[in-house]
């Protein structure tokens, strides 16, 4: 389901950038229709400048999941260990999260994945822990506890220039590349051996006993990954979403 909508949501955001010369000929905005478009501009000025000053982000994927580790700048301060722990606290704890690992423990629930945890009020709770614990961990250890050791820079720079496949593998390479905090590009070991901690950790020590095994335990590490790297390819496709669905808001007011 995840990868059918990000899917959905790449291939809108393809169209619409090969659409957008054709738009800017054909749309001449009204001026009632400017006024609401110089405040949006005004609103993303904005939020860059708080980028360039905190290093962090307020953004939102889709105005709900956290998305504050994701920039449209690359003019920002370094992380220091305690703004790494801090903006991961922040997003891992908060409130959206909650339906959030509630809707995945459903379908774990509907699918009945990792039988050990039974069916019924107590099946879905120890999966709802389970999927909280899991997601808190990889954020601690992905965004947190591994890019202080290593002095890497958790963060995600998006491209926004170039063509829908270029932009794609920008974004798909940054799972494997990332940069240090001293700026330059190396491998994301904070990223894949993250992972693979978080996917150990988690498969021996609270999930079901007939699931602790090296091979489940590679496959829940390969599933995050995957996960992290469509996530990942709808984050640079964002903001171009975002502002598609400002125009069409704006086209829907009274002139």
């Amino acid at each position: 389901m995840i990868l059918a909508l990000a899917t959905v949501l790449l291939v809108s955001a393809s169209a619409q950038q090969s659409t957008s010369v054709e738009q800017r000929q054909d749309e001449i905005p009204s001026a009632s229709q400017q006024q609401p478009q110089q405040r949006d501009r005004s609103k993303e000025d904005q939020d860059v400048r708080e980028q360039q000053q905190t290093g962090t982000s307020k953004d939102r994927l889709f105005y709900t999941l956290p998305n504050f580790l994701t920039l449209e700048t690359k003019n920002v301060p370094r992380l220091t260990t305690k703004d790494k722990f801090k903006v991961v606290t922040r997003g891992t704890f908060d409130y959206v999260e909650i339906p959030w690992y509630g809707f995945l423990s459903g379908i774990s629930q509907a699918e009945n994945s990792e039988p050990g945890y039974g069916q019924g009020a107590a099946g879905y709770g120890k999966r709802f822990g389970a999927a909280f614990a899991d997601g808190t961990i990889e954020n601690y250890m992905t965004g947190a506890v591994l890019p202080s050791l290593l002095r890497q820079d958790p963060r995600f720079y998006q491209s926004g220039e170039g063509s829908f496949l270029h932009r794609t593998g920008y974004a798909i390479s940054r799972i494997f590349i990332t940069r240090a905090d001293s700026g330059r590009n190396q491998f994301n070991f904070s990223e894949i051996a993250g992972s693979a901690l978080a996917a150990g950790i988690s498969t021996y020590s609270y999930h079901p006993r007939e699931d602790r095994t090296l091979p489940n335990t590679l496959s829940v590490w390969g599933t995050q990954v995957g996960y992290d790297t469509i996530t990942i390819a709808v984050k640079e496709f964002w903001p171009d979403i975002r502002r598609k669905l400002q125009k069409h808001r704006q086209a829907g007011m009274p002139h």
